[in-house]
């Protein structure tokens, strides 16, 4: 199931409303400045129909001149003011998004993960969060402002001539039924075109997370090509868009020059009858003029709505994703914690309901203390039991239990705390090395980091680095070697002070001196230590306490090394093929 095919939620004016609600006095306030910016306006058109009496009569029209230069000044003051409060509080609307959002796709269950596209995540974050900015200030402060002034604007132009406001929403009821139909296109092209900004966003994380790939494989120009259909898609219904919104735009531009035009007809007759004064079709026309500003406002309103909609509704299919509960961190496990026990009982897992079983009743127990290893061929199912003992994913039948405890019965941030995992790609984060090593425990000291240093043989690494532990890694980790990155991971996880320590081929890139040397510390680390680990090297098996031999999602049997040769036929072969070669 994509994102896409998440259930419905609540409307987007509900969504909008949420997202508002913690800036709703600065909002009013802004919203009050606006109004009192159109109120200045409105008295401008009876203002210049009093000069142009006085002016008819032979009278002084000097109070008139500084009372409309007052208004002037006063309607520009309070209406940068009012534009400057509505832009912050748009800003900081953006922002709440962002932090609940990015909170949100921290807590992200894997399985959501898996079936998502990382870079259309990332678009939703950045590009669809921003089009909240225009929802906020253009759609809802525009809505209300502006149809109030709008409504202010009519009452005064029923104040001056009914029979020309007649005119006037004639016109414009007509222009009104042709936006009835111009605005659902909006709202459907403005969705493709952010859906479009998402496939791009994926397209680009998918090649730059591979690009060595890519380049090492001549596949530039497909790649090109394939980034080049996702931009050109998003152009053509961002236009679409654009071409919908244009001509929403001009219509209320049309309406208004068309009510212009009529009414300077019907007024010029009622003036040539003696309906009305000179100076009366004069305060109309500048009403009608004035009147331009809050339709157009209403309109841009109306079709800033139809785009933040599109955005708010991406933005809600995410936070609609499964996640994990939101929980405070939990203490690491203090020095000299006991070691924890694990157990399977007849698991039985598969990572989505279309695909095939990965464990079918997968059983064994690891005591507290000591090193357990899981051998088998590729896809018997080693990786996905410390996915299970992380709670990445829940078994879909049987349990899985730490302590003697579900894990379902845990906190995930107590559970995770006791735990030490190293992957088998060992990702490193963009940034220091410090920042690498000290990643699941930010309160560890000096001695405690130079510790891990010199136990993971790392300590050459910082003596040669420019800035010791200060100087960046790369993305992923790029300045560093793999095997450099595998004892990172380590150092990682063994900074935890883990209870229980799940090494996934952890030593698979290491060179044979090193290897040995963290072979060595792990030893050391199992005596106090539950240590768990997948591995093919036989020197690594050897030294285990038990070996867990897995086969096409089973156990097919538990023991020493010299138990398994001469008990099991697999572990036979593996002991005298995989591993003798690999081992090398």
């Amino acid at each position: 199931m994509s994102i896409a095919e998440t259930e419905t939620g609540p409307p987007a004016w509900r969504l909008i409303l949420g997202y508002v609600r913690p800036h709703r006095w600065a909002l009013l306030a802004g919203a009050v400045l606006s109004l009192v910016t159109g109120g200045t306006g409105l008295m401008l058109p009876l203002v210049a129909r009093e000069l142009i009496d006085d002016l008819s009569h032979d009278r002084a029209i000097t109070g008139w001149l500084v009372l409309m230069s007052a208004l002037v000044i006063t309607n520009a003051a309070v209406g940068a003011l009012g534009s400057y409060v509505l832009r912050r509080t748009a800003e900081s609307v953006v922002l709440g998004a962002r932090r609940t959002l990015s909170s949100y796709l921290l807590r992200l269950r894997i399985t959501a993960v898996d079936r998502s596209e990382p870079g259309d995540l990332m678009a939703r974050i950045t590009s669809d969060t921003t089009l909240l900015r225009e929802v906020t200030t253009d759609s809802l402060v525009g809505l209300g402002t502006g149809g109030l002034t709008l409504i202010a604007t009519v009452v005064m132009m029923g104040l001056v001539d009914p029979v020309l406001l007649g005119v006037t929403l004639a016109v414009i009821l007509g222009a009104g039924t042709v936006l009835g139909v111009i605005v659902p296109h909006i709202n459907r092209a403005s969705r493709q075109a952010q859906d479009a900004v998402g496939v791009m966003g994926a397209s680009l994380e998918r090649i730059l997370g591979a690009l060595r790939t890519v380049k090492a494989s001549g596949a530039e120009p497909r790649e090109e090509r394939t980034l080049h259909a996702a931009a050109e898609e998003s152009w053509r219904q961002s236009v679409r868009a654009a071409k919908w919104s244009a001509a929403a735009g001009n219509t209320a531009g049309l309406a208004m020059q068309i009510a212009f035009i009529t009414v300077l007809a019907a007024g010029g007759a009622r003036v040539a009858t003696g309906a009305i004064d000179v100076g009366t079709l004069v305060a109309f026309l500048l009403f009608v003029f004035y009147l331009m500003s809050p339709i157009q406002q209403v309109v841009g309103a109306v079709t800033q709505y139809q785009t933040g909609a599109a955005a708010l509704t991406r933005i809600q299919e995410a936070m609609r994703l499964p996640a994990e509960p939101a929980a405070a961190p939990a203490p690491l496990p203090s020095a000299g914690a006991q070691p924890a026990s694990v157990a399977f009982t007849d698991v039985r897992f598969r990572y989505a309901e279309d695909l095939p079983y990965v464990h079918h009743g997968v059983t064994f127990s690891v005591p507290a203390q000591g090193m357990t290893a899981f051998v088998g061929p590729s896809g018997a199912g080693k990786t996905t039991v410390f996915s299970l003992v992380e709670r990445f994913y829940d078994p879909e039948s049987g349990s899985v239990t730490l302590d003697g405890r579900d894990l379902a019965d845990w906190d995930l941030p107590r559970l995770r705390a006791a735990i030490g995992y190293v992957e088998q790609d060992a990702p490193v984060l963009s940034g220091s090395l410090r920042d690498n090593l000290v990643l699941g425990n930010p309160e560890a000291d000096e001695d405690a980091v130079a510790r891990v240093v010199k136990t993971t043989r790392l300590d050459g690494l910082v003596a040669r680095l420019p800035d010791g532990l200060d100087t960046l890694v790369g993305h992923r980790g790029t300045r560093l070697s793999g095997g450099e990155r595998q004892r990172v991971a380590i150092a990682r996880a063994l900074l935890r002070r883990p209870r229980l320590l799940l090494l996934d081929e952890a030593t698979s890139q290491l060179d044979a001196v090193n290897e040995a040397a963290l072979r060595d510390t792990v030893a050391d680390v199992a005596r106090t230590t539950t240590v768990l680990v997948v591995a093919h090297r036989l020197s690594t098996v050897t030294m285990a306490d038990r070996i867990v031999v897995m086969d096409q999602g089973r156990v097919r049997a538990v023991g020493t090394h010299r138990e398994l040769v001469a008990a099991d036929p697999l572990y036979a072969e593996l002991a005298a093929t995989q591993f003798l070669a690999t081992s090398g």
